[in-house]
């Protein structure tokens, strides 16, 4: 669309091209020669006829029309111009006679701008082609900021599409952090959740071997979402890797013979030293590390600023463990202590991220540990797989089926002894 730049002052130089349809050949040249003098281009017509074949060959900016002629009428002569493809607005003035307000109610539904009543007063009719010219300009004005804006959103989706691809990609390579969904041990099974709320998530969870006997399981929720805190969960997942043992920040090596590791609360101090001295971002995250001897069934946990972790019994009997704790990454020289339990045949060691107690129903009601308690000990009797995927459901119901507003993860740990 070509977009018109009129000046409005009365020395302007880019003025709009005018066409005068009248019958009266005095009166169309009385029109014309007012209007050449005052700096406008001109063009006329006898007929509207002859004035719609012009208006389909050239854009005009202003229609100047009687409206009482022979054939097509002024009026109609208006509807079938408003009805032209064109580039730009037209504005159309009515000259006259009638005053009756119903006629003129019915020119402005059918498309007129402004009307003159004739005989028509020289300066009156320089004043509305003025306020014609003011309209036309802002108009034009309107057209170029829309289609810049146009413009504008075109790229911006462009962008939105592209960061959407790579997001998706993104997300496929976050749930690779996770390889196994569930895994069965010796003396144990342990079965993952991780419902992400955006394509990329701040929540990890996982497991490793620490050696033959004993095993390591941890929840992580990166604070904040989006690429960040998906960028810090994959740099965790490296740290607590089983695969990498020699980057793995829990590992010593050595245990009489056998691999060793920190107990949990060193394992959450080394992190937190890491985060403030040598990451250095401005990003915390919250964790729950556990330590479990497969042979004994004994339990070395730490609790770092998360959810409280849940044991559920063999007899269904639901157990809510820890003392809160310190997140990681805020407080250089923070400490924390280790909590030590055990765990018989057939229980269950649950490790959540605050999205499962702190969803929101949709009058901003959370769930609750107590409700989490609640549920845990009625599906007691379901299987590892069964039962997060039965509180991936108890969830959406609370949310009354609205997407989860954050992340949703959990560790769940049987030991069978």
């Amino acid at each position: 669309m070509q977009v018109k730049a009129f000046s409005q002052g009365p020395a302007a130089t880019t003025l709009p091209h005018v066409l005068v349809v009248e019958e009266s050949r005095a009166q169309r040249l009385i029109l014309s020669a007012l209007l050449v003098r005052w700096g406008y281009r001109v063009a006329e017509a006898s007929t509207a006829e002859e004035a719609l074949a012009m208006c389909r060959a050239t854009d005009f900016d202003i229609i100047v029309s009687d409206w009482v002629m022979q054939g097509m009428s002024g009026l109609e002569f208006c509807e079938a111009f408003r009805a032209l493809p064109r580039d730009g607005y037209g504005y159309f003035i009515l000259l006259t006679s009638k005053s009756e307000k119903s006629e003129i109610v019915g020119g402005l539904d059918g498309g007129a701008d402004d009307f003159l009543i004739k005989p028509v007063a020289p300066d009156e009719l320089r004043a509305r082609l003025r306020a014609g010219v003011r309209i036309m300009g802002m108009h034009s004005e309107l057209v170029a900021k829309n289609r810049l804006i146009t413009s504008t959103l075109r790229e911006l989706q462009q962008v939105y599409d592209s960061l959407d691809r790579d997001l998706i990609e993104a997300r496929k390579l976050q749930q690779t952090l996770v390889r196994d969904r569930h895994a069965k041990f010796a003396r144990g099974a342990a079965s993952v959740l991780l419902r992400p709320s955006g394509h990329v998530g701040g929540d990890l969870v996982g497991w490793f071997n620490i050696n033959e006997r004993k095993l390591a399981l941890f929840s992580v929720d990166v604070a904040g979402h989006g690429v960040a805190s998906a960028m810090m969960t994959a740099r965790l997942a490296g740290l607590l890797s089983g695969a990498s043992r020699d980057q793995n920040i829990a590992l010593t090596g050595s245990d009489g013979g056998q691999g060793g590791a920190w107990p949990p609360e060193m394992v959450a101090y080394r992190l937190n030293r890491l985060m403030l001295q040598e990451i250095s971002v401005d990003q915390y995250f919250t964790m729950c590390y556990a330590e479990i001897d497969m042979v004994t069934g004994r339990v070395w946990l730490v609790q770092a600023g998360h959810p409280h972790p849940m044991i559920i019994r063999a007899g269904g009997e639901v157990e809510q463990v820890g003392a809160g704790g310190m997140p990681i990454g805020l407080i250089e020289g923070a400490t924390w202590n280790r909590l030590e339990f055990q765990l018989g045949r057939g229980d269950r060691l649950f490790l959540l991220s605050d999205g499962v107690v702190e969803c929101p129903d949709p009058q901003g009601g959370e769930f609750g540990e107590a409700a989490l308690a609640a549920f845990l000990t009625d599906a007691a009797q379901m299987g590892d797989e069964e039962m997060l995927e039965a509180l991936v459901w108890r969830l959406s119901d609370h949310r009354g089926g609205a997407a989860f507003p954050d992340d949703v993860s959990g560790m769940l740990f049987t030991y069978t002894g």
